[in-house]
């Protein structure tokens, strides 16, 4: 049987990251503490790295989603359930990702 709270602890834990990564990132790509370059050939390695991290920024965005469906589910009664197969997900695969909705094998 899962420990509920364990997980909800890791997974609020992680949200609490991501979510700081988020609003790092969004202060750099805006460049809220330092201005735009004023050459050219800085500017477009800057755009460049804040391609790089927009991308990030999705990433953790997706991620901080997951998380919160993973902590509805614990509300719900539901976390640790394959929503494809219904299933148990091992608690190997949690303790990896806290915030996984897919069994090992639904996600191959």
């Amino acid at each position: 049987m899962l420990n509920y709270a364990e997980y909800e602890s890791r997974l609020h834990k992680l949200r609490e990251e991501m979510t700081s990564r988020i609003s790092s990132i969004d202060r750099d790509v805006h460049h809220r503490e330092e201005p735009v370059e004023k050459d050219f050939a800085e500017q477009v390695t800057q755009r460049e790295n804040d391609d790089v991290l927009n991308a990030l920024g999705h990433e953790a965005k997706a991620i901080v989603q997951q998380i919160d469906r993973a902590l509805l589910s614990i509300k719900q009664d539901a976390y640790g359930v394959c929503t494809q197969c219904g299933n148990p997900i091992s608690e190997e695969r949690l303790k990896a990702l806290p915030y996984v909705t897919l069994c090992i094998d639904c996600a191959e």
